[in-house]
């Protein structure tokens, strides 16, 4: 993507990567001792894109801290979804210059998905001129070329070529018990109401040997759960000739022999019969399937690019459900999209009463500039929007309330990933199914796959102790 006349900023063209010169990561004086601050907004592909970040910056000199106040270099890594993550953004861009009126050598730096907006760039340059640094999804990798040579004004890497994927790239994982693997980058959807094709680029998929690779590094180092990662992960290997499908990847990583398989999030045009049997035939592949459904109007569905219908996205409900019937299946929803009315609403009330999925994940409507959707007639108010919102939610929790008294009684295999918040003596972890337990009584089991009897369901949680 190649952004319009940007007033001072300094804007490269790499077509290739440019890692520093041996010498210098083996140094890391310029910023060693150096403490960072890494602020992530957005998806689980920002929350990974994190853990490269922090490795890289790590690999010259610098130290994360667990505040802003007193760091020497901060991050924001951004969400360019909805406008609420634009609002909290510049919301903590207040802060950050407050801190620059006391470290005038602070580096400050914005990444992420808005980093990708040409208009983003241009209001930071007008507007946030003490922002020293700011890089696209497609330009991680050269952060420490931008900090070893920044200049005194804002510097701005977002281009991109066209087709690449960064391979042999290090992580600074969150975990050392569930990880993240990216199978692939970007988005060939373009929904109408979606940025994600603009930010992240055309779809990427990587190599399977190199995903397998990594995959079985994990499980040599103990990690029990990993998660395919992409935008639209179960269209894997369309872009790349003679590259394994996404079903028969997920069969490839279960012989692996990790204990948990997940991956998010797919999209019900590309869900295959081939990925239903192969959920369904291996125990290590986890029966959770994150199937947006945005709108239960068809019409609504046709406006915003969906490529498929209620009823056909009914009939692929029915058919994993008939093939895996403790299958756990949540949801995204849009309300208030352009054009939509209280009938059409009703529709996808119907279709969420219909599906009881396990939770969703609602929002209202929010335009992003430089997609169809935005030009969209919309006559519908924002108060009429924020009822629809609150009803649908009332459904949802009320569903996914009955769907977890269901486990009630049962004793089911938590994966217990870290202490609980809910009291001193509980950990937590997830059901295969993906539901969040705290449990009692378990405290030495951090790490480890445990039997857990559920005794109390919550619309969110459930409770549990240790067999």
């Amino acid at each position: 993507m190649k952004l319009p006349n940007l007033l001072d900023a300094k804007i490269r063209n790499r077509s290739k990567v440019e890692y520093l010169e041996a010498e210098v990561l083996k140094d890391g004086s310029l910023f060693k001792g150096k403490r960072y601050f890494l602020k992530t907004y957005g998806c689980q592909m920002n929350v990974h894109d994190s853990e490269l970040i922090r490795n890289l910056v790590e690999s010259i000199g610098f130290i994360e801290s667990e505040t802003m106040e007193g760091a020497d270099l901060v991050i924001l890594n951004t969400c360019a979804i909805r406008e609420n993550a634009h609002d909290k953004m510049y919301g903590f861009l207040g802060r950050c210059k407050h801190e620059k009126t006391k470290n005038r050598n602070l580096i400050i730096c914005i990444c992420g998905c808005m980093a990708q907006e040409p208009s983003v760039c241009e209001e930071i340059l007008e507007k946030y001129k003490y922002v020293d640094i700011v890089f696209g999804t497609h330009n991680i990798h050269e952060l420490p070329n931008l900090l070893l040579n920044r200049m005194n004004k804002t510097d701005i890497e977002v281009e991109s070529i066209e087709g690449n994927v960064y391979e042999n790239l290090d992580y600074k994982r969150d975990s050392s018990i569930e990880a993240w693997v990216n199978i692939m980058y970007g988005c060939d959807k373009f929904c109408t109401y979606c940025i994600v094709p603009y930010t992240r680029g055309k779809q990427r998929s990587r190599k399977s040997s190199r995903i397998l690779q990594e995959i079985k590094e994990l499980k040599d180092r103990g990690y029990k759960e990993i998660t395919l990662l992409g935008q639209n992960v179960n269209a894997y290997g369309k872009d790349l000739e003679g590259e394994l499908s996404f079903s028969d990847l997920l069969l490839k990583v279960s012989d692996i022999g990790i204990e948990r398989i997940r991956f998010v999030t797919s999209h019900p045009w590309d869900f295959s019969d081939e990925m239903i049997e192969a959920i369904a035939s291996r125990d290590n592949i986890m029966p959770y399937i994150h199937l947006p459904l945005q709108s239960g109007s068809s019409r609504i569905l046709k406006l915003m690019g969906r490529r498929y219908t209620k009823e056909e996205y009914l009939a692929l409900y029915d058919k994993i459900k008939t093939r895996i019937p403790d299958a756990a299946i949540t949801t995204d929803i849009i309300v208030g999209f352009p054009g939509e009315t209280e009938e059409d609403f009703q529709e996808t009330l119907e279709v969420v009463k219909k599906c009881k999925y396990d939770s969703a994940f609602t929002f209202v409507f929010s335009p992003r500039v430089g997609t169809p959707a935005e030009k969209l007639p919309d006559e519908t108010t924002l108060k009429e929007k924020e009822d629809r919102l609150h009803r649908l939610n009332e459904v949802v929790n009320a569903l996914s309330l009955e769907t977890n008294e269901k486990y009630v009684g049962k004793t089911v295999k938590v994966l217990i990933n870290g202490q609980s918040d809910k009291g001193e003596n509980k950990v937590c972890g997830y059901t295969e199914s993906m539901k969040l337990v705290n449990v009692v009584g378990a405290e030495d089991s951090i790490g480890k796959i445990i039997e857990v009897e559920i005794t109390e369901a919550k619309s969110f949680s459930l409770n549990g102790v240790k067999k």
